[in-house]
């Protein structure tokens, strides 16, 4: 029989749903020793976590989350909630000794992190940070063809995240439903809520960031505060967020990032240019990688344009026939499916508290540097 790998989930929004969803999916497509067990699913809104919990599949609910956490027959706790909430779940789900998966950014700010990570080391556990476009299959033959020296030495990254949907002034902030438009319940902005995403790809495919140089920008200074009518306060996240950066095996690269791109709702770029060849990707186009081989025939030298979607590409044996599409939320599937096969062998597989940590040092250099206007060193560690 298969072994029980019992979840908790902590939070019924957007990431909840996409969370459960994996969750319910993976063993229908991947093979482990273990059977994923929706054990309980938590949220501070009875009626709202009751429906949640019938919809999805959720054995059982908790409206307080220690009390969740307490339980012993839970194995690992999934952290779904607003980032000032992050610490002191995780904090206490590893004091109880659980396996712990929690949504970017990992904290706060650094110091939160640092402990986090330091607390994650010490219980010897496996841990996740769901840096899920990692599990693109795009991205994942990306990662190939860069580590087996398709490009050679690399000279430039570039990188964009574009959103467009907080453009409007009569967009509230707070609440639960657009809370990280607020600093006190996200920490900051685009920096931290998509930046993180784009630094977190940049260093798992290039290696560390040494230094760092921005520029970030509020458009609209003050907003309604949702459920509180009448109330205007202002708006303290960064709108925006562009910056220069140099990785330490001596690469430039440039990273952009905003909600007032109009007509971009989610594209999220990257371009690595290398002495040998490049390849590139846009979310928006999902199932393509761009690759360029230097080394081709002249006379047919470009840009390819590879369909990732091949029975022998990342990923895609475990679903359908070659040709028929995945999305967004194959890419949780498959970052739960890294993690649970880490828990079986313990190779490391996923985005840990550990990478989480040096994505959160490099973000709050990013928004140090705005701040002070200077090129800002990055000291990651080890």
């Amino acid at each position: 029989m298969k072994k029980q790998l019992r979840v908790g989930l902590i939070g019924c929004g957007f990431m909840g749903r996409v969370h459960s969803n994996a969750y319910r999916k993976l063993g229908n497509f991947f093979d482990f020793n273990h059977e994923i067990v929706m054990q309980a699913v938590c949220s501070n809104k009875e009626a709202e976590v009751v429906s949640f919990a019938e919809k999805w599949g959720w054995k059982s609910y908790e409206t307080d989350w220690q009390k969740l956490v307490a339980r012993n027959d839970i194995d690992l706790i999934d952290v779904c909630v607003p980032n000032n909430l992050h610490y002191d779940i995780v904090m206490a789900a590893l004091g109880s000794g659980k396996i712990v998966a929690c949504e970017k950014p990992l904290a706060m700010d650094v110091e939160q992190a640092r402990e986090m990570t330091d607390a994650a080391r010490k219980t010897g556990l496996p841990s996740l940070v769901w840096f899920n476009y990692r599990g693109v299959p795009a991205v994942a033959l990306a990662k190939i063809l860069v580590d087996e020296g398709k490009i050679g030495r690399p000279f430039h990254y570039r990188a964009k995240y574009l959103q467009d949907w907080t453009i409007s002034a009569d967009v509230p902030q707070g609440g639960d439903t657009l809370w990280r438009l607020d600093s006190k319940a996200a920490g900051s902005g685009v920096t931290g809520d998509l930046l993180a995403h784009s630094i977190d790809l940049a260093m798992w495919l290039n290696g560390p960031i040494s230094s760092v140089c921005a520029m970030t920008e509020t458009f609209i200074k003050e907003r309604k505060v949702q459920d509180e009518p009448g109330k205007v306060m202002p708006v303290t996240i960064d709108d925006a967020c562009a910056f220069l950066a140099r990785f330490e095996n001596g690469t430039l690269a440039t990273f952009e990032s905003t909600r007032y791109a109009r007509g971009r709702k989610n594209q999220h770029t990257l371009e690595i240019n290398g002495e040998k060849g490049a390849v590139a990707f846009d979310l928006e186009n999902f199932h393509e990688l761009g690759f360029y081989n230097h080394g081709d025939d002249g006379r047919f030298r470009g840009w390819r344009n590879i369909q990732v979607w091949d029975s022998d590409h990342p990923y895609m044996k475990h679903w359908w026939v070659p040709g028929c599409g995945i999305g967004y939320e194959h890419t949780h599937i498959h970052t739960l499916a890294n993690f649970v096969r880490e828990i079986e062998t313990g190779e490391r597989m996923v985005p840990d508290f550990n990478d989480a940590l040096r994505t959160q040092i490099v973000c709050e250099k990013v928004l140090d540097s705005a701040k002070n206007q200077q090129w800002e060193s990055i000291e990651l560690g080890a």
